[in-house]
């Protein structure tokens, strides 16, 4: 399967992108939070009671992996890659070393993780990944972004994706505007505009094939400490311009992250971007939180009850991959 393919793949409608990816730092405070200790074997039992529901067939297209889970064995006795494809979905690889202060700045920050990307690239290719995952962040206040911020991590972001798709896989682009802050949807809108324009240059100045790219964005939502209250019609309208504004048209489609947002704001707010979509590219998920939230509380209570734990992650990406379509409604909420 070539780029593309794999592209329109993982933005296919009815279907978005597990993000399973959290380091065993994130993983700690997850598992801390629903009281389990966080050990190797822990993790890969949650992880793979996802990796086997029925929804992998029908709702998600790809998983995004930390390289522990990557390199792990499920208790099939077939590797954690093989179970995912067995399903029909792509194994895909975080392959960024997190985000470290900027040099030069007080506190902003830039992805690092290129120096040994081309080797690494070449291992998970052999191990089964098919796409990979590279975040930048950028936070907003009175002060930033920076111009120095946005275009070190534009850069960092393009040279990634070109080791990528050298490695014949496909890089998803993931510039994220923190919620983080009390800045309005206006404020939101413009430097999500900046951030998106300046990593188009750069992935272009770097011979990027574009048609062999998923964009993971933020949507175009107020800052968690704005006061002013907004409704999920603006979020998307301001949304869908921003990215009508800013993306090629070559790009396949959008795999927004959910980005501090509840489980039900996310389906909720992807619908409707999809409602009011008169473009031709595809927008659906790529959620971490957002769908393994209610699942992780579930499976802390009955850890030896995957069925029950499967139930509620696959009426969550069920739900998800309506809103790709935009066909969820409220009223569907009720029958969990």
């Amino acid at each position: 399967m070539d780029i593309n393919s794999i592209a329109k793949k993982m933005v296919a409608k009815g279907k978005g992108i597990l993000a399973a990816d959290e380091s065993t730092g994130t993983m700690e405070k997850r598992l801390k939070s629903v009281n389990v200790e966080c050990t190797e074997k822990n993790r890969l039992n949650f992880r793979e009671t996802l990796f086997s529901s029925n929804s992998m067939k029908t709702n998600i297209s790809g998983v995004i992996l930390f390289d522990e889970t990557l390199r792990q064995t499920s208790s099939l006795g077939i590797s954690i890659p093989e179970l995912i494809i067995k399903s029909g979905a792509l194994p895909g690889i975080k392959v960024d070393k997190g985000a470290k202060i900027l040099a030069g700045s007080k506190n902003e920050k830039i992805t690092e993780g290129l120096d040994d990307l081309r080797p690494r690239m070449e291992e998970y290719y052999k191990l089964g990944a098919r796409f990979a995952k590279w975040r930048a962040v950028f936070s907003i206040s009175d002060t930033h972004p920076t111009v120095q911020s946005i275009k070190s991590n534009a850069h960092a972001l393009a040279r990634y994706a070109s080791i990528v798709q050298e490695a014949k896989m496909v890089p998803i682009i993931e510039p994220e505007v923190l919620m983080d802050g009390d800045h309005t949807i206006d404020k939101c809108y413009d430097v999500t505009s900046i951030v998106i324009n300046e990593c188009y240059k750069e992935l272009q100045l770097h011979n990027v094939n574009l048609s062999g790219t998923v964009l993971k964005p933020n949507m175009i939502i107020p800052g968690k400490d704005c006061k002013s209250k907004v409704s999920t019609e603006e979020i998307a309208a301001k949304t869908l311009k921003c990215l009508k504004n800013n993306m090629p048209k070559e790009v396949p489609g959008v795999a927004f992250l959910s980005g501090g947002q509840s489980e039900i704001e996310a389906t909720r707010n992807l619908n409707e971007i999809n409602k009011i979509n008169d473009t031709d590219f595809n927008f659906t998920f790529s959620y971490g939180r957002a769908l393994q939230q209610s699942a992780l509380k579930t499976w802390a209570k009955s850890m030896d009850d995957k069925s029950k734990v499967q139930k509620v992650f696959n009426h969550r990406a069920k739900m998800n991959g309506l809103s790709s379509k935009a066909e969820w409604s409220d009223s569907l909420e009720q029958v969990a």
